[in-house]
């Protein structure tokens, strides 16, 4: 016979022949299998004698024996670990000896077993500490994170990573009905759009641990944006009392993208694991270019392990806004250190610069013991300008978090907010977002910046850069005149210039490689903020060069940023492309409003695109095959439609107030919009459903419109705003136009 006595011992088998005292000492025989070869158990069922009321029968399994029990319209399922193992032990009691034997075992599990993370396991939790001392947990986790994640390119002791990280709180610290109001959130907004992703992290007690969310226009705006991502957890460091984490893009215009929030209930290794993991899950399983972060050990770690085609970096305002606290013993000399440590991260012109620097700053302040001052320069290359050669961090890392986009979240987020006053800011969050991204978009289609100087590099940029990143990119322009420059030295194809900026009144070196068109200035505005400095434009007119070269051109700052052809396919085209795409976009506006006022006015829109559409496609395919083919002549679709509106409304297209129409349209469309509102109040309102053919709803399937046009949100946050229509009719223009998506 054999029981569950002395089974300390990890080569724990199952024979046909063992007999047991009880059922409960079958069950701790099964756990103790179970434990060493890594699985949780569960008791699956049991039996009493109907005469002897004693148990004579029992089942354990697997706890991922079984499939969960759902509805198929479940909006949300809830989470359990069932996936359809078949792992078990059968035990019933000898009638004649009133022994226990095994009836059946099937040992085979269709999932990874996980020996080195049994102790998470609830079935595992009293365990003797002899055989799981923390430092072999540790060892044991980080020999299964290692074989999980496989290619983990992080340098440093990983095992000081997981110290300690099961003694911090393993749930999130939630107010009664938190949870319930956290659901009612999520599902409100997958009702609202179905590609709506979250996803909640479980501990063994089925307790809340950590929290991810994203919304369609997230995953949107990363697929045009995700180049550079900040991951920020300023309101989790500083302890604020809900613990948000928040992925953070910038757009064409310059303002911020939410990407994915998220709470997390510890700074662990394994949460930002998860976390990551999570993430590039919900971004179709496509890292970053780039992350900034926080200096932080296992932030570095979970980069390192899942985004393994990711450049890491440190945000250089949470390098520079931890100084004073971090140094806080050289407060009485804090302006002189500040004035030599902001030297050596932005004067140093090459590496060797900064070392000499570097050292000479740390001898001076006594600094060599300090060991925050000594992962400052072990993570050198992560932070450190001079080591930014060649990267772009698209105004995400700045010298300070209120010049950051990040800042854009802190006027709605305060350190003592509840998680219910935070979810409703979070609405409040996303409806400013879209209105600010609609209005930039709005007028982009509708004005054109003013050119301030006859430079060359100026009316190259005019059509092609965003107007937020035109009028910075003016401002250097204009700049250049401030600069005079001075040939240093000479190293083959490569010449270095001095320059001295008379309004910064700084001196500043550029290095111009003609043959490959490369430029560096060691005021690093291009690789913080993605355009050219002025000290580089002098360097190329002084070099007989003007036209910014094509690499030094950021797609993501275009008017083209969301579009599928790339600018480098060279600059003519390029802005000849974007003359016609704002064009487009100009006229499809216009179309929208006049095409919605009637059934019969949607019906002719629909039917020119569906025609203007199978054209284009046609002469495109016709241009592959054969360069040089003619274009096929444009449909004036909005002059069509203008016309059927006019008539609608009682007008002849060719009456005096039709040619007052069409003049108004391209002079002022917000008057026309007014001159819409007044006419449709008198005639009364068009229906806000009109009833779509089939054939029109798959020629919508079919179309590729720009996804700056074709998102619902920003429709409806510019109708919204015009006051065409109600928040009601605004809600069945955002169904239906997801339904066509």
């Amino acid at each position: 016979m054999e029981s569950a006595a002395g089974l300390g011992n990890s080569n724990v088998e199952v024979r046909d022949d063992m007999e047991f005292d009880s059922h409960e000492a079958a069950y701790e025989f099964y756990k103790e299998y179970a434990k060493s070869e890594g699985f949780g158990t569960a008791k699956l069922s049991s039996r009493r004698s109907r005469a002897t009321k004693e148990f004579i029968d029992a089942k354990f399994s697997c706890i991922r024996y079984g499939n969960k029990q759902q509805s198929d319209d479940a909006i949300n399922p809830r989470p359990s670990p069932k996936i359809g193992c078949k792992a078990s032990m059968h035990v019933k009691r000898r009638s004649s000896s009133g022994k226990w034997y095994i009836h059946s075992f099937i040992r085979e599990h269709n999932h990874e077993l996980l020996p080195a993370q049994v102790h998470f396991f609830r079935s595992h939790r009293n365990v003797d500490p002899l055989n799981n001392d923390a430092k072999v947990r540790r060892k044991n986790m980080l020999a299964s994170v290692s074989k999980q994640y496989g290619a983990y390119q992080f340098s440093g002791n990983l095992e000081n990573l997981f110290r300690n990280q099961h003694d911090r709180g393993r749930s999130l610290t939630l107010e009664e009905g938190d949870a319930q109001v956290l659901l009612a959130l999520f599902v409100h907004m997958q009702e609202e759009n179905p590609k709506f992703f979250y996803a909640v992290d479980l501990n063994e007690e089925h307790r809340l641990r950590n929290v991810f969310w994203v919304d369609a226009k997230g995953m949107d705006s990363y697929s045009n944006f995700g180049d550079v991502v900040s991951f920020d957890t300023t309101y989790f460091t500083n302890k604020y009392k809900v613990p948000l984490v928040l992925f953070i893009g910038a757009n064409h215009h310059v303002q911020p993208t939410l990407l994915g929030c998220a709470l997390i209930a510890d700074d662990t290794v394994h949460t930002f694991l998860w976390l990551m993991r999570t993430w590039c899950l919900a971004m179709g399983g496509q890292g970053p270019r780039i992350l900034l972060s926080d200096q932080n050990d296992n932030i570095k770690a979970a980069v390192g392990a899942i985004l393994t085609n990711t450049q890491h970096y440190f945000s250089l305002w949470s390098i520079l806004e931890k100084i004073p606290s971090r140094l806080d013993y050289l407060s009485m000399w804090h302006e002189t250190f500040m004035a030599k440590f902001r030297k050596c991260i932005y004067k140093s012109w090459t590496e060797e610069h900064f070392e000499r620097r570097w050292w000479k700053l740390i001898e001076k302040f006594s600094l060599r013991e300090d060991e925050w001052v000594q992962s400052l320069y072990e993570d050198r290359k992560l932070w450190v300008p001079i080591f930014m050669r060649g990267v772009s961090f698209a105004n995400l890392s700045m010298a300070s978090r209120t010049e950051s986009v990040n800042s854009f979240f802190d006027k709605y987020i305060q350190s003592e907010m509840s998680l219910r006053d935070f979810i409703g800011q979070h609405k409040l969050i996303l409806e400013d977002w879209y209105e600010e991204e609609a209005k930039a978009n709005f007028d982009a289609w509708h004005e054109m910046p003013e050119l301030k100087s006859p430079s060359p590099f100026e009316k190259q940029m005019l059509l092609l850069y965003t107007h937020e990143i035109f009028k910075k990119f003016q401002v250097e322009v204009l700049g250049a005149s401030a600069c005079h420059l001075k040939k240093e030295s000479e190293d083959g194809t490569s010449i270095t210039y001095a320059v001295k900026d008379f309004e910064a009144n700084q001196d500043f070196v550029v290095e111009w490689d003609a043959p490959k068109s490369e430029l560096y200035c060691s005021c690093h505005l291009f690789e913080y903020k993605g355009y050219l400095c002025r000290h580089a434009i002098v360097v190329l007119q002084m070099s007989g060069v003007f036209v910014i070269p094509s690499k030094y051109i950021l797609q993501r700052w275009t008017n083209a940023a969301t579009s599928k052809h790339s600018i480098s396919e060279g600059l003519d085209d390029a802005q000849a492309k974007v003359r016609r795409y704002n064009d487009l976009c100009r006229r499809a506006i216009i179309l929208g409003e006049e095409g919605s006022l009637t059934q019969e006015s949607y019906n002719i829109a629909i039917g020119a695109i569906t025609e203007a559409l199978k054209k284009c496609q046609g002469n495109t395919l016709a241009a592959n095959r054969k360069s040089g083919s003619s274009a096929t002549p444009a449909i004036q679709v909005d002059e069509v439609c203008q016309g059927n509106t006019l008539a609608a409304r009682g007008l002849e297209p060719d009456s005096e107030a039709a040619q007052a129409s069409k003049g108004s349209k391209r002079a002022d469309p917000g008057n026309e919009r007014e001159s819409n509102r007044n006419t449709s109040n008198k005639k009364g309102k068009a229906p806000l459903e009109p009833e779509i053919a089939n054939s029109a709803q798959e020629d919508f399937h079919q179309m590729d419109m720009p996804s700056s046009l074709y998102h619902p949100a920003r429709f409806l946050t510019t109708l919204l705003r015009g006051g065409d229509i109600n928040r009601r009719g605004a809600e069945l223009l955002g169904e239906m136009l997801q339904e066509q998506n």
